[in-house]
């Protein structure tokens, strides 16, 4: 490997590992209420994206790195969306309560 694979292959992973602290917090709280959907949407496109571009580039770092983080950034996504239809379906519940 060379120094520019080995730089890649760094970077990518670090980046990469930085999503997992947050995906095992969401989990365990089972609340995703305070992270921003919009940017989770961008975040997720945008490494989508990355992962086309290495795929065509056949650069595996890039391909490695921005799968395994497209997987952990949707995954935070779902959690996020499953939270919102939660909590929309409590309020239209404590709503028919008060009525």
């Amino acid at each position: 490997m060379d120094i520019v694979n080995i730089t890649g292959s760094l970077a990518g992973c670090l980046t990469t590992i930085a999503f997992i602290p947050q995906v095992v917090r969401t989990w365990k709280t089972r609340s995703a209420q305070d992270i921003s959907l919009f940017m989770f949407l961008l975040f997720s496109c945008g490494v989508l994206l990355w992962l086309i571009y290495g795929i065509l580039l056949h650069a595996l770092p890039i391909i490695l790195a921005n799968g395994i983080t497209l997987v952990l950034s949707t995954s935070i996504l779902a959690m996020k969306v499953r939270d919102m239809l939660v909590r929309q379906r409590r309020l239209r519940s404590a709503d028919q309560r008060t009525l």
